[in-house]
């Protein structure tokens, strides 16, 4: 891997979790390691690389954990606390937790694909119906350890709302950073937790670019997704810890994964390699694949040319989740997908809608539309035979239907009221056999 990401924004010499005298403490986290040249920097507000304007991640110390001691844990992320970059003790604060949601087996969809075995890792009991509950957590307890007073992002609104949640419950102030034009669910379920709403013109790159000036200058300011970004991104680990651990304590042969900025893609594999290499699970080689709308497909247009820089495109999709025109984590996406046999694709905004409406239909999970991508790069991947319906897979639904209605509003099947009479009923249940 060359390429880096485009134009990052470096943190400030001088942040709250530098100057602060007491110690920031993050578990077993050693150290934020470029991604790119390797170098390695104190753990604090940083995400680019100082040598190389690379982005940094976290490297830990990982201890010997048995699968004993995380059954033990509690029902929610922070059972997986000692691989994560957060202090022991992060449970017994006031926190949304997030986590142990269910993987269902999904027979019904898999006999319409004709799959063998399909699972769907449902992201919609979470407190705010999305994975996004699961990065904001950790973010939120690296700014809380290092001093921040306010929590803050550029989101899509499955950020938003998890981000104005947490802060609320963790009785601090949040500012959240939407497009004007998002779902209207989205952006009452973000405002209705009394923290400071914001929309902008624009798409989420606009969005984005304000919310990275800000972090500049407001140094009192934790963007999860911007200037704690290392630790946010952190969070999606634990959908990959848990999809072993549901699975008995093994790896799925093949996974089908949305791709917005590409982190989730990223940290779900890093959590399968990390289970590995503890022992937790048996080396199993898991082939990864990426999904994208074709209306926003930067990275799935990088697969397809051979390329390992991403281009970034303007966004036109009902995928309004997944619309992130210069996706972060784009390139290392790609490097996940090569190293594992997958592929990246994309599908249109019809066939998303298609999908949702199947998946609702034979599994009664009504996912937004991020799993509509999903699905339907998967329909795409059986047809071209590039994902065999012999082995076991996983899907991922990130969130629940009711935030993008719209999306399915006009393909719904609706009829006029009827009179409360058993004939008008009679005639309206035999018209619609």
């Amino acid at each position: 891997m060359t390429s880096v990401a485009t134009n990052p924004v470096l943190p400030k010499s001088a942040t709250p979790a530098q100057s602060s005298a007491r110690p920031a403490r993050f578990g077993n986290a050693r150290a934020l390691s470029c991604r790119e040249c390797a170098a390695s920097f104190p753990l604090a507000s940083q995400h680019a690389c100082l040598e190389c304007f690379g982005p940094l991640e976290v490297s830990y110390d990982l201890p010997p954990v048995t699968r004993e001691q995380i059954e033990a844990g509690p029902r929610n992320i922070w059972r997986y606390s000692a691989l994560l970059p957060v202090r022991p003790d992060i449970a017994s604060r006031p926190n949304t937790e997030p986590g142990c949601t269910p993987l269902v087996r999904a027979d019904a969809l898999a006999a319409e694909l004709g799959m063998r075995r399909l699972w769907i890792k449902d992201e919609r009991s979470n407190p705010t119906h999305s994975f996004k509950d699961r990065v904001v957590a950790v973010a939120l307890a690296a700014a809380v350890e290092m001093g921040y007073r306010v929590l803050a992002c550029p989101s899509t609104g499955n950020l938003a709302n998890a981000v104005a949640a947490a802060a609320a419950r963790a009785g601090i102030e949040s500012v959240v950073l939407v497009p004007a034009n998002l779902e209207p669910e989205k952006i009452v379920a973000a405002a209705v937790y009394g923290g400071m709403l914001v929309k902008v013109e624009g798409g989420y790159d606009d969005v984005n670019r304000l919310a990275s000036e800000l972090a500049d200058e407001r140094e009192d300011w934790a963007f999860v997704n911007v200037n704690v970004r290392p630790y946010y991104a952190e969070g999606s680990k634990t959908i990959g810890y848990e999809i072993a651990e549901d699975l008995g304590w093994r790896l799925p042969q093949q996974i089908v994964v949305p791709v917005a900025s590409g982190a989730q893609l990223v940290k779900i594999d890093k959590a399968f390699r990390e289970f590995g290499s503890l022992g937790l699970v048996p080396d199993t080689a898991v082939t990864v694949f990426g999904a994208q709308a074709s209306g926003c497909a930067p990275v799935a247009a990088a697969w397809a040319a051979g390329a390992d820089v991403v281009q970034p495109v303007r966004p036109d999709t009902i995928a309004k989740s997944l619309a992130i025109g210069n996706p972060a984590d784009g390139p290392y996406v790609l490097d996940v997908v090569r190293r594992t046999g997958g592929t990246v694709s994309a599908a249109p905004d019809d066939e998303i809608v298609d999908s949702i409406r199947m998946l609702a239909a034979t599994e009664g999970i009504f996912g937004e539309t991020a799993v509509g991508v999903t699905l339907a790069v998967l329909r795409r991947l059986l047809d071209a035979g590039q994902l065999d319906p012999d082995e076991e897979t996983v899907i991922i639904n990130s969130g629940d239907g009711l935030k993008t209605l719209n999306a399915v509003a006009d393909v719904v099947r609706l009829h006029e009221p009827i009179r409360p009479r058993l004939a008008e009923f009679a005639g309206l249940y035999e018209a619609t056999r």
